[in-house]
């Protein structure tokens, strides 16, 4: 009979020990957020994206909607899906890219939490209430699978043919089916700024790499930061070079309650 893959301990201590720092900041804020709620329960209330209740001093709601979670399963959740996706987008994109994009008034905040509420205010008329980190486990899934379908257009499945791209739909309908109290409107938002980011048409959002290679050097955020990636991966490596110059080799690169929910 074959044998049944082993859970190992000692694996995933080392793939957590090595998440990039800015994949590393979010887990903490999610979680950390978790566990304020639990003896401020009004925080929910506070960082819920509610569509009738954002406005020009409420901007903050599409920035900590994809942080809150409704409970511990939600929570832990959206956490196991999200982080390899993110600690793959940080290793490509780079530490300050990523921290850029997923904080602050940036796009994968304000783009799909601001398509979520106008959808829901003007097309749907309706006021649902969402949070979680799955509407990023979306956006990144989308991206993901623009990138596989350059290389690999299309999968079988029996007769048919279907196109790579489309798989995170797919999945955004199944769960929609099978998972209670999901936001389908607000799933759709996040894969599509993801097809955005993945054929490039909202990469011009991102500082352009001049700056960014000059705030690297200015602030010596490699030498000063662990697990800080790189935006420049050719010239650094992964983590940057390494910090010390024993025997030569210092210059040398190192290899690398209420409301809805959304989640899985």
């Amino acid at each position: 009979m074959p044998s049944l893959p082993q859970f190992n301990p000692l694996r995933l201590r080392s793939y957590i020990l090595r998440l990039p720092l800015c994949t590393r900041i979010l887990l903490f804020a999610i979680v950390a957020l978790w566990g304020a709620t639990i003896p401020f329960t009004w925080l929910r209330q506070w960082a819920a994206l509610e569509p009738d209740k954002v406005n020009l001093g409420t901007m903050y709601r599409l920035n900590t909607f994809p942080l809150m979670h409704l409970n511990f399963i939600h929570m832990i959740f959206n956490v196991l899906a999200l982080t390899p996706l993110l600690e793959r987008f940080e290793a490509e994109f780079g530490t300050l890219v990523t921290l850029s994009l997923f904080t602050g008034r940036k796009a994968f905040g304000l783009l799909p939490g601001g398509i979520y509420t106008l959808l829901e205010k003007v097309i749907l008329r309706s006021n649902t209430t969402v949070m979680g980190a799955s509407i990023w486990v979306f956006l990144l899934l989308a991206s993901e699978a623009v990138k596989t379908h350059k290389a690999n257009p299309n999968f079988s499945i029996g007769p048919y043919k279907i196109p790579t791209w489309c798989t995170p739909l797919i999945l955004v309908l199944i769960i929609s089916f099978l998972v209670p109290n999901t936001s389908l409107i607000g799933h759709l938002s996040g894969a599509g700024i993801g097809y955005l980011w993945g054929f490039g048409y909202i990469r011009f959002l991102v500082p352009p790499e001049k700056i960014l290679r000059w705030i690297e050097s200015k602030l010596n955020l490699l030498g000063r930061l662990p697990h800080y990636v790189s935006v420049d991966q050719k010239t650094y490596g992964r983590y940057g070079v390494l910090p010390t110059a024993a025997v030569g080799l210092g210059s040398m690169p190192r290899s690398p309650e209420p409301g809805q929910r959304l989640g899985l």
